[in-house]
């Protein structure tokens, strides 16, 4: 696998340097207005891709189909090979198809799982704190592409570079970059159409009985003793929680943050062990945790290493009266 990511990484290189090479050839549009049409030609085409995703863990094959019928929207992703895996969505209800598991719907406008998240983020706060860097132009699927990088101003995460096509304005490849510019992640549309045909296959989305919506547990509300002092430029608090975890009688208080492209979880719970610290690093996902002042203190979520263990070193507890 080594190999191959090397090869992945040279090919990038290679790719922005000839690109580079034509960005006098780039039209007069704005990155940001690009990336604004990306996302809406996203959500608002009627087009079916198949691609592949690409991660440390592998290569997957995967057909994703979306359309608008009736002011629906409708979008199917399925796994190609191997057991049947699927997932639906019927305007903002995903549903989830897995052998072995029992169906489940939960809330949602847009399927993530193996999709690119950055294609529907919200652009005009990213640009607060991210830049977009127009490469220039390439081909990806015999397809001529506007290459764009969004890096992290303060570079305390990772960084996409965009292969969006000039004519249709979809996403044909975004590869996910550590700080080190290795590819952790890649999306590649191997070939696509922009159909009508597509809405027909899709319009019996529209009547199918799907699974009941998932009531999510309840997560009991409270104020924490403790506060995140350090974080990223532009990360919110999107929700707080406490409960136990299954087979463990031991309260967790748990903070999530997003800045509206990565997300991440502080976790606090009672020290069980006084273990060194220690971090365990999985494609985009990180996970780091120290003890200190007698409670275990975990960050879990898409960070680089280095922010992780920032953010851990930065929980700060209130004194006890």
């Amino acid at each position: 696998m080594k190999p191959f990511w090397c090869a992945v990484c040279f090919m990038t290189g290679s790719l922005l340097f000839s690109a580079a090479a034509t960005a006098a050839d780039a039209p007069a549009i704005a990155p940001g207005a690009l990336l604004q049409q990306m996302n809406q030609a996203s959500q608002s085409l009627n087009y079916e891709f198949a691609f592949v995703s690409v991660s440390k863990q592998g290569v997957d094959s995967l057909r994703f189909r979306h359309a608008v019928y009736q002011k629906h929207r409708l979008a199917q992703l399925l796994q190609m090979d191997g057991p049947r895996r699927e997932i639906v969505q019927r305007d903002n209800e995903i549903s989830f198809f897995e052998p072995g598991l029992e169906p489940f719907t939960l809330a949602g406008d847009h399927i993530v799982d193996s999709l690119p998240s950055i294609v529907y983020a919200d652009f005009e706060r990213l640009a607060q704190f991210y830049d977009f860097i127009p490469v220039g132009r390439t081909r990806v699927s015999d397809r001529l592409c506007d290459v764009l990088r969004v890096v992290a101003r303060d570079g305390t995460r990772f960084g996409y570079v965009l292969w969006i096509d000039t004519a249709t304005k979809l996403p044909l490849r975004a590869d996910l970059l550590d700080r080190d510019g290795e590819a952790l992640e890649q999306f590649r549309v191997i070939s696509f159409i922009v159909d009508p045909q597509v809405q027909s296959l899709m319009q019996g989305l529209q009547t199918v009985s799907l699974p009941p919506l998932l009531a999510m547990p309840a997560s009991e509300k409270a104020e924490f003793d403790w506060t995140a002092s350090w974080l990223p430029a532009g990360v919110n608090e999107v929700s707080r929680s406490r409960r136990s975890l299954p087979g463990i009688n031991v309260p967790i208080e748990t903070r999530l943050y997003s800045d509206g492209l990565f997300s991440f979880s502080v976790n606090i719970s009672q020290a069980q062990q006084g273990e060194a610290e220690r971090f365990i690093r999985t494609g985009r996902r990180t996970v780091h945790t120290e003890v200190r002042d007698n409670k275990d203190i975990t960050v879990v979520g898409e960070l680089p290493p280095a922010t992780a263990k920032r953010i851990a070193d930065g929980v700060l507890f209130k004194a006890q009266p």
